[in-house]
């Protein structure tokens, strides 16, 4: 599966809040509070003039309308630029957001670090999930296809005994926001095993979703895996039958904590 090449254009948010250099500071602190945003690009008769943040807000000298706070020397990305190179700009100017253009000067849309992260996920999963496709047909002599969809929850069996409760609570908040790596999972016969993507799913199914993202690998036979083999073995059918950890970390939060502590040890 070769890497599509992606673009600014394909990842960004279109349809942008902006304001005009005329509106009154006083709407724009309003507006920040109900729609929970801190900046928005100023606009002129189509074409971006500026950008206007909280911090331009607080840290300058009052003016009664954006034109006498906004920023004008604006870090911009064409809606063509490659979504690598945006990232890389983003990166080395340490912003979280960027106004995006068309060749006119007019805006387009905004492209955040949360559209950056989606887009790693979108471009590398896919290429872990082939490795594995490939290594099922050397393993059982077969021809697989592919499939990304939505896979109802209750068709899934777990295959893992245990997640842990801190990493749920990120799983979660990668649902709520869009960025949840799709699961990987395997069918075979009428059978949905669930191969990668546990935490993912049980806080799928903690929040009531009916569905989780999914690539699926179809066997298009019915072959006795020897992870659900083991499975049995553990008596894990369902997600009822995963054990929660919540007196323990998982253990890649669990070495982070660790080097922190080293660090700060180091400090003293």
């Amino acid at each position: 599966m070769s890497e599509k090449k992606s673009f600014v254009k394909d990842y960004m948010t279109e349809n942008v809040i902006s304001v005009s250099p005329d509106t009154e500071t006083e709407k724009i602190i309003e507006l920040m509070k109900e729609s929970h945003h801190n900046s928005y690009p100023v606009v002129d008769n189509g074409k971006l003039v500026g950008m206007v943040t909280a911090f331009d807000i607080v840290a300058k000298e009052w003016a009664d309308t954006v034109s006498g706070i906004m920023s004008t020397k604006l870090v911009v990305a064409d809606q063509n630029l490659s979504i690598n190179d945006a990232s890389r700009v983003m990166f080395r100017r340490g912003i979280s957001r960027m106004p995006v253009v068309d060749s006119t000067g007019s805006l387009v849309g905004i492209i955040t670090n949360t559209d950056m992260v989606r887009s790693h996920i979108e471009r590398s999963t896919p290429n872990k999930v082939e490795y594995f496709k490939k290594t099922m047909e050397q393993l059982y002599g077969i021809k697989t296809t592919l499939k990304h969809m939505r896979v109802d929850t209750h068709k899934l069996r777990p295959t893992q005994d245990r997640v842990y409760a801190d990493e749920l609570e990120g799983r979660a908040y990668e649902l709520e926001k869009g960025l949840a790596e799709p699961a990987i999972v395997v069918k075979t016969g009428d059978r949905w095993i669930l191969v990668d993507g546990h935490h993912r799913a049980v806080a799928s199914v903690q929040r009531g979703y009916e569905t989780v993202d999914s690539y699926v690998v179809d066997l298009g036979k019915d072959i006795k895996l020897g992870m659900e083999k083991t499975a049995d073995k553990a008596g894990i059918y369902s997600f009822d039958d995963i054990e929660i950890i919540d007196d323990d970390k998982h253990p890649l939060i669990a070495l982070t904590e660790s080097i922190q502590d080293q660090a700060s040890k180091g400090d003293d």
